[in-house]
C-alpha cells in the first residue's frame, strides 16, 4: 500500500509518500481500498506540530476515507466485498489501503460519488453534532459560522437552510458572491472586524449560535454577540498556527487570551458555550451513529450535498496542504490514490 506520511514537523513539503505491506482485516474490521481521502485542519496542525492529539510524528494522518471493500474480517456481518462504502478512522486516512472496525463505516447511497463521500463524514458530522445534536438549532435562528467557505462552513450553511435560519458567515471577500449562492445572507469579511460588521446588522438582538473554530480572542468577541439563550460553541483553535511552520511563542499568545467563563455569568448572561472535539467522540458510536444515518437521509433528500473544490494526488499532498494554508479552498479538499 501506498500512504502519505508526516515525516517530521515542519511545512507541507515533510509529506512523503512511502510504500508498505497490505494489512489484512482482523475481528471485526473490514479492508477498503481506498478511492479518496478528506484533508481537515487538524491534519495541518498535526504537521506543524501543534494538534496534541496526533500521533508521534513521523505518522500518517486523516480522519475519512471513502472506497470499496476488499476484505472482510471474522465476525462482520452486513457488509460485503465490493460494496462501496465510506469510513472514520481517527488517523491514518491517507492511504490507499484501510483497514477500520466495521462499526465505523458506513455504505454509500446509490447516487453518491467518492470524492463526496470522502467529504462527508468529518465535516457534516461535526456541523451536526454542534447545530442539531447538542445545539438544538431552532427554526429561524440568527446562526453565525467562521470559516463558512470550509468544510465545516458549507456543511453547516446546508444544515442551518434546513430550519430556515438566517445566516453570517466569514471568508475572504473573493469568496462571498459564493456563500450568498450557497444560502449565506450576511457574508463577513474574514479580514476585518467581524463583531462589528455583525453588530451593525442584528443590533441588539444578538446572535443564536456561533460556530467559532478560530479561538482566542474570537471566542470572547462572539460570546458578546450572543442574545438571550444564545450558544457559543467552540470546535478548533486555529489561532494558534501562526503559518506553515510552528511557533511556540504565537500559540502561547493565542491561548493566554482565551477568556475565562464561570458558571455565575453563563447564569447571569443566560448564555452557553459549549465544545466539540469529534476526534474525542470517536469510541462513542451510539452517539454518532444515529447523526451519520440522519446526515445520509438528508442526503438522500437532496438537503446536503458535499461541495468538492479540488482534488490531489498522493504525490501532490504537500500542493494540497498549501492550497488550504493558503485560503485558496472553496469547500473540502481531497487526496486520491
Amino acid at each position: 500500500m501506498r500512504q502519505v506520511w508526516i515525516t517530521k514537523a515542519g511545512p507541507p513539503e515533510v509529506l512523503k509518500v512511502q510504500e508498505a505491506p497490505d494489512p489484512d482485516a482482523g475481528d471485526g474490521q473490514v479492508r477498503i481500498r481506498v478511492q479518496a481521502a478528506g484533508i481537515n485542519f487538524a491534519d495541518l496542525m498535526a504537521r506543524v506540530g501543534l494538534y496534541p492529539d496526533a500521533p508521534k510524528i513521523p505518522c500518517v494522518v486523516g480522519y475519512e476515507v471513502s472506497g470499496t471493500i476488499d476484505q472482510v474480517g471474522k465476525g462482520v456481518t452486513g457488509f460485503a466485498k465490493g460494496e462501496r462504502v465510506f469510513g472514520m478512522p481517527r488517523f491514518g486516512g491517507y492511504t490507499d489501503t484501510l483497514v477500520v472496525s466495521a462499526e465505523q463505516v458506513f455504505k454509500m447511497p446509490e447516487a453518491m460519488s467518492f470524492e463526496e463521500a470522502a467529504a462527508l463524514p468529518v465535516t457534516y458530522i461535526t456541523a451536526h453534532y454542534m447545530m442539531l445534536f447538542t445545539g438544538n438549532l431552532r427554526e429561524g435562528s440568527h446562526v453565525f459560522i467562521h470559516s463558512a467557505a470550509g468544510g465545516v462552513g458549507l456543511a453547516a450553511i446546508q444544515l442551518a437552510k434546513t430550519k430556515n435560519c438566517v445566516i453570517y458567515g466569514t471568508a475572504s471577500p473573493k469568496k462571498h458572491e459564493f456563500l450568498r449562492e450557497q444560502g449565506c445572507h450576511h457574508p463577513i469579511d474574514s479580514g476585518g472586524d467581524y463583531a462589528a460588521a455583525t453588530r451593525a446588522i442584528v443590533k441588539e438582538r444578538g446572535l443564536d449560535l456561533i460556530l467559532d473554530p478560530v479561538g482566542g480572542p474570537s471566542w470572547k468577541a462572539g460570546y458578546d454577540l450572543l442574545g438571550p439563550a444564545g450558544r457559543l460553541v467552540c470546535f478548533g483553535l486555529s489561532s494558534a498556527a501562526a503559518g506553515k511552520t510552528r511557533s511556540l511563542f504565537h500559540a502561547l499568545m493565542q491561548v493566554v487570551q482565551i477568556k475565562k467563563y464561570s458558571p455565575m455569568d453563563l447564569m447571569t448572561d443566560n448564555k452557553t458555550v459549549s465544545g466539540c472535539n469529534m476526534g474525542h467522540l470517536f469510541d462513542r458510536l451510539d452517539l454518532l451513529r444515529p447523526q451519520f444515518l440522519d446526515l445520509l437521509a438528508l442526503y438522500d433528500a437532496g438537503k446536503i450535498k458535499p461541495h468538492v473544490d479540488k482534488t490531489f494526488s498522493f504525490d501532490e499532498a504537500p500542493a494540497a496542504h498549501h492550497f488550504i494554508h493558503d485560503r485558496k479552498a472553496v469547500g473540502k479538499v481531497l487526496l486520491v490514490p
